[in-house]
């Protein structure tokens, strides 16, 4: 009886150092559970963890079924700084992966006697590990990876700690699932809340204009060539001029895809400082540059299961292509500053007013982009190759723009119409559409008056411009014999007005077929 109270004392103070261990225990929990940051909660962790068990790194390896790794962070016990992520390393050459696997907790004594999972046992060392255990990191609704205790002494965790240390990842396992799930229901808002402000200003930017307007040959062309792919996931590569609508014949081949539920995105590459283009394709992460200050969803993402639409994609700097490259070859990519795949289902409609295969041949655009953009190229017509249909937009315009400025414009002149056909447009339709606009707002009375000013005005522009005489040989040599009555050569000739030689400019009449009608 005389050993009685030595053992009792012995017996009480296990007893109150467990009860102290588990009291600690549950502080941990509640603390924990109200994080809705991984990073927050992994700093805490490194904060409390010492109060309940002896450790010196604790692994956090969390399973990625998309790439069948395991991400891995690690704490410094008491160290929130030194929090190292990044590693992933295949879920079948880590321990936590054949604990996540098995759902059993694994015990390593002596690191030094361990052969398996070379690379990462080589980490471990550097770190001064000598002994490990990891047991399961599961809820009752998933399993989310593993983790693991990190000793600097040998035999540091035997079986009688398992228990304790289960019920530790018991704890963590909670509040990190509660994290996944508070960040998907926050990436969930943000991504609604993205679309639903993207689509009340696409429906702003289309409202008045949901159809293309003409029904001259080339333009049926087009239109017949939207039909035959839009039903298919292809790319598709719209190529024109700037102002010929290749926006409104990326939503037609949106509308009439199997995809038209769903959301068209739209993003001009050339609007887009270089800088921030990844950012505003991909997204990014908090804190993945300055001014970086919350996580942003890219394009993409809003258009998963939907269209994006990138116009002036010729404009994409070479260091990005690769990315967007992989994106179509994949469906995969990670947002700036994360380490996370994201895998997408989206159909890609580009456009540009450049020759992406020149580009490509001289190498200031990736050849293999170009051909995977060029899988079904579209070509539009520009305004001048399409004059028939000009009656028909000139009418559509001036109606839109009476009624936005609750004018009672009933007609637009004959002859104003015959003016405006005869027009090379070197803008296109938005030249046209500008010169509406103008027109509307100075009109007072019921028929659209056109001030003839303006017209030639812009008609001077066009024909006195050398560019476009590679553009529209024949329209301007022909436009210029007309103002000077045919004449070709003398300081008033059309030789002269288009700064050439006079043989030069009759042998470009000879081989464009250009004869003087008959008075």
């Amino acid at each position: 009886m005389r050993h009685s109270a030595p053992m009792d004392r012995r017996s009480e103070c296990a007893e109150d150092s467990l009860a102290e261990r588990y009291q600690a225990l549950l502080e941990v929990g509640q603390a924990i559970s109200a994080h809705r940051n991984l990073d927050d909660l992994f700093g805490d962790l490194a904060r409390r963890l010492p109060r309940v068990v002896q450790v010196n790194y604790v692994d956090l390896s969390l399973h990625d079924e998309v790439k069948d790794v395991m991400r891995l962070h690690t704490i410094q016990a008491n160290t929130p700084a030194q929090l190292v992520g990044g590693h992933e390393p295949p879920t079948d050459e880590c321990p936590a992966g054949m604990v996540w696997r098995s759902q059993r907790p694994l015990i390593v004594p002596a690191i030094q006697d361990e052969q398996r999972w070379p690379a990462v046992i080589d980490l471990m060392k550097e770190d001064g590990t000598q002994s490990f255990c990891f047991v399961p990191l599961t809820t009752a609704r998933a399993r989310l990876g593993a983790m693991g205790f990190l000793s600097v002494q040998d035999g540091a965790y035997g079986e009688h700690d398992v228990e304790f240390l289960e019920q530790v990842a018991k704890q963590v396992a909670v509040a990190v699932e509660n994290v996944l799930a508070f960040q998907q229901i926050a990436a969930l808002k943000d991504r609604l809340t993205e679309e639903k402000t993207y689509l009340e200003e696409e429906l702003r930017s289309t409202a008045g204009f949901e159809d293309i307007i003409g029904s001259s040959s080339a333009l049926k062309e087009v239109l017949r060539q939207v039909e035959v792919v839009a039903p298919t996931d292809s790319t598709v590569l719209i190529q024109g001029e700037t102002g010929t609508g290749k926006e409104l014949v990326a939503r037609a081949i949106h509308r009439l895809s199997g995809r038209k539920e769903r959301t068209f995105v739209k993003l001009n590459c050339a609007a887009i400082p270089n800088g921030l283009l990844e950012s505003e394709l991909f997204g990014h992460e908090r804190g993945a540059f300055t001014g970086a200050l919350a996580q942003k969803v890219g394009r993409f993402e809003l258009a998963d299961k939907g269209t994006i639409f990138l116009d002036e994609v010729g404009e994409i700097p070479l260091e990005l292509q690769s990315k967007l490259l992989r994106v179509l070859q994949e469906q995969e990519f990670e947002r700036l500053g994360g380490t996370k795949t994201l895998r997408v289902n989206v159909r890609l409609i580009a456009a540009t007013n450049r020759d992406l295969g020149s580009l490509a041949e001289t190498n200031q655009f990736r050849s293999d982009l170009y051909y995977r953009l060029n899988v079904f190229p579209v070509t539009m017509p520009p305004l001048r190759e399409r004059r028939e249909d000009i009656p028909a937009l000139v009418q559509y315009f001036t109606k839109l723009y009476a009624t936005r400025m609750n004018k009672d414009i009933l007609t637009v002149p004959t002859k104003t119409l015959e003016m405006l056909s005869g027009y090379a447009w070197p803008g296109n339709i938005r030249e046209l559409e500008n010169l509406v606009e103008r027109a509307v707002i100075l009109t007072q009375g019921t028929d659209l008056q056109m001030p003839l000013i303006e017209v030639h005005r812009h008609d001077h522009r066009a024909t006195a411009t050398p560019a476009t005489l590679k553009d529209n040989e024949h329209d301007l040599i022909v436009r210029t014999l007309r103002e000077v009555k045919w004449v070709i050569g003398g300081s008033d000739g059309a030789a002269a007005r288009l700064g050439m030689k006079r043989t030069t400019l009759t042998s470009k009449i000879k081989r464009l077929g250009i004869t003087r009608p008959i008075q």
